[in-house]
This record gives C-alpha cells, structure tokens and sequence, in this order.
C-alpha cells in the first residue's frame, strides 16, 4: 500500500471512529452538525468528528457525563454560543445528566459567568427541555 492510500485509509478510520463516538453522545443532532458543513466546510466536519469525538471526547480519563459538565460551563461562559448549548444540552441527556443536574450546572455559572450567560443558557435548556417533553423541571 503506498504512502498516500495508507494515509487515506488512516484518516477514513479515525472519522468513522469519530463518527461511532459522536453517534453515542450527540445522536442525531451532531450529525446534523457535522453534515451541514459538507457544502461550506467539510474538512471543519471531519475535524470535528476525527479528533474532537475520535481522539479528545473518546479519552477514558473523563465519564461522558462530566465532559458534558465541562462543556456546558464552557459554552455558557463563552457566550454567544447558543446552538452549541442545544447539541450539548441534548448530548447531556444522552449521556444520562438528568434536567435537575443541567439546571444545577447553569445556576451554579451565574456566579462565575454572570447572570446574562446563564440566562442565555438556561433558556436554551428550556427549549432542549421542552422538545423532549422534560418540562418543568422538579427541584430547582
């Protein structure tokens, strides 16, 4: 095999690696992601399945569910990046965060993001939430 078709075959393995990965946590609406750069940005695509789900995301030394944690206060601090909340308040769910547990995370960035990113984020959830039939939410 020439250095080239073994270069090509490594790369399709680590996407469809990604792409098992983003399929477990994101589900659909990752993929929705993903495939809407395939007309502006497809290298962006596969950037993000190969080594964001393939190579970072896939790493043992944190659960799903507290990578989420870190995203969703990540995103919430930065601002600004509401759809990224959707796809992860979504992936949270799937990774078995609980609605009480994702409201706890948004209520607790007010203090550290302020109460603006935190709105922002929460109202994401709300319409995460809602989609799903989730709503209200018990014990907040």
């Amino acid at each position: 095999m020439s250095t080239a078709a073994n270069e090509a075959q490594v790369r399709r393995e680590r996407f469809e690696h990604g792409m098992e990965v983003l399929n477990r946590i994101d589900g659909e609406v990752g993929r929705r992601v993903v495939e809407s750069l395939d007309d502006i940005n497809p290298e962006l695509g596969h950037q993000i399945v190969a080594w964001g789900f393939g190579e970072i995301y896939n790493r043992p030394q944190l659960a799903p569910r507290d990578r989420q944690l870190v995203t969703l206060g990540m995103l919430t601090a930065l601002g600004g990046c509401e759809p990224q909340l959707e796809v992860h308040i979504n992936a949270s769910l799937n990774v078995g965060l609980t609605p009480e547990q994702i409201v706890e995370a948004l209520l607790h960035s007010a203090g550290y993001c302020g109460f603006p990113k935190a709105l922002n984020a929460t109202f994401v959830a709300k319409k995460v939430f809602a989609e799903r039939g989730l709503l209200p939410v018990s014990g907040t």
